[in-house]
């Protein structure tokens, strides 16, 4: 196996849409994880904005393709989590989904990519595991 052989990477919504579009950072380095051997999964959260769209289906065809339809549902344990984050980070409206996104990360071992990187920080000191690269 590669050398991404045990990693998880959770894909943020901005990554699978950027993922879509040839020649771009995001279409760059998922394709590179997929030949690492690196899992690629996404949380129903993400997956949902990713589908609210525009988005074809050839476009949610391609990218289900690239997850081998890892979407990892939405638990009572990463609602948990998600409160958590949320309320350590000091309650600001806009970022409860983030956080969300934040703890199905956490709860499931992944790490995160995405492009809003700086949106994420105010949880990495709860745990949050986030990919160095830039998407």
């Amino acid at each position: 196996m590669g050398p991404g052989a045990g990693l998880v990477i959770l894909l943020d919504t901005n990554v699978l849409i950027r993922m879509l579009v040839a020649d771009t950072v995001a279409a760059d380095r998922v394709s590179a994880w997929i030949g690492d051997g690196t899992d690629l999964c996404t949380s129903t959260v993400c997956w949902y904005e990713f589908l609210s769209g525009p988005v074809d289906e050839e476009g949610v065809a391609l990218v289900s393709t690239a997850l081998a339809d890892r979407v990892i549902p939405f638990t009572a344990d990463q609602a948990q989590e998600a409160a958590r984050l949320w309320n350590a980070a000091g309650r600001m409206q806009r970022m409860r989904i983030d956080a969300m996104v934040a703890a199905a990360a956490i709860v499931s071992g992944a790490s995160l990519a995405t492009a809003n990187r700086d949106d994420f920080l105010p949880f990495v000191d709860a745990g949050l595991r986030l990919i160095e690269e830039s998407v």
